[in-house]
């Protein structure tokens, strides 16, 4: 009677943490560089501003101007902020985007935050991205057609980029992509592109559920041997 109350529970506990913890990574597998762009997009039509297009190609720029950090979050804001070299657009970002170098256009501006912990897209864009006036003034700017966002964390968790780059280009000619497939790299992920985010999380928090499944069956193996 003790086993069986005690095998009960456990497996009772065992569904409800596994349920949980694949509901919470699915929550941060979603794309949510896609989630950022239809917000700014929302806020631009509530200000009577026209949407912009969401540009895959750019959007696959924004992640490699984020691997230009190297996971430095010190590297991003503040006295010691720094930034890619302008030509890293067309030497490194663009070929490994397969974006045509030739279509590169201006980048008319760009949101960029780092955080130790990830943070879902609405908290990202109303407490790191839009955090001043000037940060108002770039997303609603009428200089801007086209955007493209990206979110990322580092091989094995944080910390976290977000990246949002936009653009005065034409959406047929601007950021073109060979074979009209950017390539893929991981982590992170980029809006427009029709993917889920393959992010450091969401890998953290199967890690996790695994151990904890395997402290579980432990527990099982204990109760049924007593």
């Amino acid at each position: 009677m003790v086993k069986q109350s005690i095998l009960w529970l456990t497996l009772t506990s065992l569904f409800l943490f596994s349920a949980s913890a694949l509901d919470t990574q699915s929550k941060v597998t979603k794309n949510p560089a896609d989630e950022l762009v239809q917000m700014l997009n929302d806020n631009r039509t509530a200000h009577h501003l026209s949407a912009l297009y969401s540009n895959p190609g750019l959007a696959c720029i924004a992640l490699q101007y984020i691997k230009a950090y190297d996971g430095d979050c010190g590297d991003v804001g503040g006295p010691k902020a720094k930034k890619p070299e302008d030509s890293a657009f067309a030497e490194t970002f663009a070929p490994n985007c397969n974006v045509e170098p030739a279509s590169l256009t201006q980048i008319t501006g760009r949101f960029l935050g780092c955080e130790s912990k990830y943070l879902k897209p609405e908290k990202a864009f109303s407490e790191i991205l839009i955090k001043e006036s000037k940060s108002l003034n770039i997303l609603y700017s009428k200089n801007h057609t086209e955007v493209g966002a990206a979110v990322s964390g580092s091989y094995g968790g944080g910390p976290f980029f977000y990246c949002v780059l936009f653009s005065n280009g034409k959406s047929n000619s601007s950021f073109v992509l060979e074979n009209g497939e950017a390539k893929v790299s991981r982590p992170g992920c980029f809006s427009g592109a029709n993917d889920e985010c393959n992010s450091a999380e969401g890998r953290f928090q199967a890690y996790h559920l695994l151990n904890s499944i395997l402290g579980v069956l432990a527990v099982i193996g204990f109760a049924v041997g007593i």
